[in-house]
């Protein structure tokens, strides 16, 4: 698994993301007889009329609420002994979701989102990474804090 669907997959569950709506209507097949109905001898079973509403239907992806990430992160935070700043450090981040956050673990996140720059200079690649792990979380459903955006 990648380092980035770890990140994911640690604070995704935590708010029960990506769960559709199970559907819960039933259809009835042409030529099945409707319960409690019976055939008159010598005719062939009418099938019911489809209903073509969508009400009971799951709902489509696009409506669902998004994951509010600040939530679901400070929730975590709440509960830690450590004081995390993970609005601003993905050090912080990757600790406060469980994760190791050594520097061969972020140098290998940045090369799975296709850092550029410097891996030396880990400041501006830590700045790099934490302004990408927000923006890829933006894209994949959830919900960030406009100032971390950018």
């Amino acid at each position: 698994m990648s380092i980035l669907g770890k990140i994911f997959g640690r604070i995704f569950p935590k708010a029960n993301a990506g769960q559709p709506p199970a559907a819960t209507t039933t259809t009835q097949q042409p030529g099945q007889q409707q319960p409690g109905a019976q055939a008159r001898p010598g005719t062939q079973p009418q099938a019911a009329p489809q209903n073509t509403s969508t009400a009971g239907q799951a709902a489509p992806a696009a409506t669902m609420e998004r994951v509010d990430i600040e939530q679901v992160l400070d929730g975590l935070a709440a509960k830690n002994p450590q004081k995390l700043n993970w609005r601003t450090s993905i050090v912080d981040l990757m600790k406060l979701v469980g994760m190791d956050s050594t520097l061969q673990e972020r140098k290998e996140l940045a090369d799975e989102l296709g850092y550029t720059g410097d891996k030396g200079d880990s400041a501006a690649m830590n700045i790099w990474l934490h302004k990408q792990v927000m923006k890829r979380m933006e894209e994949n459903g959830g919900k960030v804090p406009a100032n971390l955006k950018d």
